[in-house]
């Protein structure tokens, strides 16, 4: 199903490339994918290592972040689900979440922990499936704006699914940091590219640089958008001094 994805971008966005270059992108295609499924299953797993959750627990919430976000965006545009025609993801997911075991017992997992790993493997699948999303939406016939919602979905949707089965409350929603937003911006700075005339590797590449950058330095600087902050009923508002 996505073997071709990029070879029609070139011939789309690019002019006619040849066929050496098709190749390369299909195979870019096929590497992004796997890196952000790997990337979100191993946040998931070690998410669920973080709450105590045993090896069946791990290897569940490593294969729905995996695909979680990707399932959601084939639904939405009523395509077969990517991971019934290629199971191979999900396996790949469910690999990369029980090496999560033996890291654990290895200490990997607590100096990960140290480094915030999680947020890291995070917006690093994050950023891949955002762009990924977009345009397998954009090739489905969506308009560019809707290419780019269901690129944030496809981004964002296994985050989601991965922060409410630990019973924390997603990324997405909390503390006003660059989530949505980030993925937002990329995808619609991808949409916006493919209408220059510019390398389609360098198309792909700079969006996602630009979402994981965002995210990770609204992370550690501290950047988010405004928040909203109501007084619970019956309270009354602090005193001013």
């Amino acid at each position: 199903m996505l073997r071709p994805l990029l070879s029609a971008q070139v011939a789309v966005f690019a002019g006619e490339g040849s066929g050496a270059t098709a190749e390369v992108l299909g195979v870019l295609q096929d590497v992004l994918e796997y890196t952000g499924t790997v990337a979100f299953a191993i946040s998931g797993a070690l998410l669920a290592a973080r709450k105590r959750m045993d090896v069946a627990g791990v290897v569940a919430l490593g294969c729905i972040v995996g695909v979680g976000g990707g399932t959601m965006r084939d639904l939405l545009l009523e395509d077969p689900v990517f991971w019934v025609e290629s199971p191979t993801f999900v396996l790949v997911a469910a690999v990369a979440a029980l090496l999560a075991v033996p890291m654990h017992r290895a200490g990997v997992i607590q100096l990960g922990e140290r480094y915030n790993l999680v947020t890291l493997t995070d917006a690093a699948g994050m950023a891949i499936f955002v762009i990924v999303s977009a345009n397998i939406a954009l090739r489905a016939g969506a308009s560019p704006i809707s290419a780019a919602i269901l690129g944030v979905i496809g981004g964002t949707g296994g985050g989601v699914l991965r922060d409410l089965l630990a019973g924390e409350v997603p990324d997405l929603l909390r503390n006003g940091e660059f989530y949505a937003t980030a993925a937002l911006a990329g995808a619609l700075l991808y949409v916006g590219l493919l209408e220059a005339d510019l390398d389609p590797i360098a198309v792909f590449w700079i969006p996602i640089v630009a979402i994981f950058g965002v995210r990770m330095l609204s992370v550690v600087w501290g950047w988010a958008v405004p928040t909203m902050a109501l007084e619970p009923r019956g309270e009354d508002p602090p005193s001013q001094r």
